[in-house]
């Protein structure tokens, strides 16, 4: 099972709102060789974190990818590739950090992999606190656990301090 965190809060470069540029990230995902999209949560409306005055909402979501038939779990360095030439594609700038952006692809988990290397920390090193990740994430695998800590999806968010996530639509 491997877990992608979307969001964005921006219009994309085609001016298209936040939530059809997270849709099309969505289709995007399932176009990567050797993966399909499985699941997609609900989309969720989020106040941005750490708070910003008069930054826009985010739009964020969980998808759930599996390898395809005759695949493998993909190499975690060439699928960050891959996720951020997708962030790329739809005008994704680093600014500076926790910058408003056009779209983030986070890859939150990647089959239960555990890894600390400094390109890339799995799972995700701060998706368990983080309720606009967990609240999308109960849509698509609600029996999830955290790798390293051992800690339930329903626990952590259960265990968060308020955070207003709302569905959208």
């Amino acid at each position: 099972m491997i877990l992608i965190a979307l969001g964005a809060n921006l219009p994309g470069p085609d001016g298209a709102p936040a939530l059809e540029t997270c849709r099309r990230a969505a289709a995007a995902l399932d176009a990567l060789p050797g993966l399909r999209l499985r699941a997609l949560s609900r989309w969720f409306a989020t106040a941005p974190v750490p708070a910003a005055p008069g930054v826009p909402d985010y739009v964020n979501g969980v998808a759930l990818l599996v390898p395809r038939p005759g695949e493998g779990v993909p190499d975690p360095a060439m699928l960050l590739a891959a996720l951020q030439a997708i962030e790329a594609r739809f005008g994704r700038v680093r600014p500076y950090p926790n910058a408003p952006r056009t779209l983030d692809l986070d890859l939150l988990d990647l089959d239960g992999t555990v890894r600390a290397a400094p390109d890339l920390v799995l799972p995700h090193p701060r998706m368990q606190d983080r309720a606009f990740v967990l609240a999308p994430l109960l849509d698509v695998a609600p029996g999830w656990v955290h790798a390293g800590s051992g800690g339930r999806a329903t626990a952590l968010l259960a265990a968060l301090g308020p955070q207003e996530v709302r569905p959208l639509g």
